[in-house]
């Protein structure tokens, strides 16, 4: 692992076609999530689908909100 590379174009768009889930639960109302143009409900689960390049920025913006995540899965290409 360590001092690896990849090269060419494959490994960077297989990269970019994957497609995760996030389940949520526990997120909360408060002046972030006032932006939105819903409310977030204090209980139940929240389904967030997010891609690959965009995990470590989502995870960040759930613990913020105060969410716990329960279970992050990849998606397939035709359950996304």
């Amino acid at each position: 692992m360590f001092g690896q590379t990849t090269l060419g174009s494959s490994s960077v768009s297989s990269s970019a076609s994957r497609v995760f889930r996030y389940e949520v639960v526990g997120l909360r109302q408060n002046s972030e999530t006032d932006k939105n143009k819903y409310n977030i409900r204090n209980s139940g689960s929240v389904f967030i689908t997010v891609p690959y390049s965009r995990l470590n920025e989502e995870y960040q913006r759930i613990t913020r909100l105060g969410g716990k995540i329960v279970k992050i899965e990849q998606l397939t290409s035709s359950e996304a």
